[in-house]
């Protein structure tokens, strides 16, 4: 009998199938490693707002994170565009905390950008956006905290009581 406890996999609404195509493990350790400049679609001013906490996560994180808020001015320091389509630098990740009738335009906007993937956080999932985001060449990952991976794979979720399925008798090293 299993045991309900913390979890990543009580994290995601995703059947199998689409954790394998969509959650990979090592597709999500090298967009970690490879990432510098992260655009967060729905950026919040509201300090208690998830998007927020990602955001100063990953920016003490030190990735470099721009906020899309079309009715904000700046969010942690940092300038907001009301799209992505605005952002007048190259981003290599747009993640989405928008609800998912949202996301086929915001992937419009990431494939005109050159984004490298789009981060669909959890309980946001859009198979027909992802779907077109993947024939237009991006890594999609999609149900997934990139707050939560990061730490995962940094480990320091653990220290939170989290069970990352990360077993080792070694010290953890970073993985990006």
């Amino acid at each position: 009998m299993q045991t309900l406890a913390c979890t990543i996999r009580l994290n995601t609404i995703l059947p199998p199938e689409l954790q394998a195509r969509y959650q990979n493990p090592d597709v999500i350790r090298r967009i970690l490693r490879e990432a510098r400049t992260i655009a967060i679609v729905g950026a919040s001013t509201d300090s208690y707002k998830a998007s927020h906490m990602v955001m100063s996560y990953l920016q003490s994180e030190g990735y470099r994170c721009i906020p899309v808020n079309p009715r904000a001015e700046t969010i942690l320091g940092e300038r907001c565009y009301p799209d992505v389509r605005s952002i007048p630098e190259p981003v290599d990740v747009v993640d989405i905390f928008r609800p998912a009738p949202e996301c086929p335009a915001i992937v419009e906007q990431a494939i005109e950008k050159g984004a490298q993937c789009v981060w669909f956080q959890l309980r946001i999932v859009n198979l027909e956006a992802a779907e077109r985001a993947e024939r237009a060449g991006l890594t999609v990952i999609m149900d997934r905290c990139i707050k939560m991976e990061h730490g995962r794979y940094a480990g320091s979720l653990h220290w939170v009581g989290m069970n990352t399925e990360i077993i080792t008798a070694r010290k953890m090293r970073r993985w990006f």
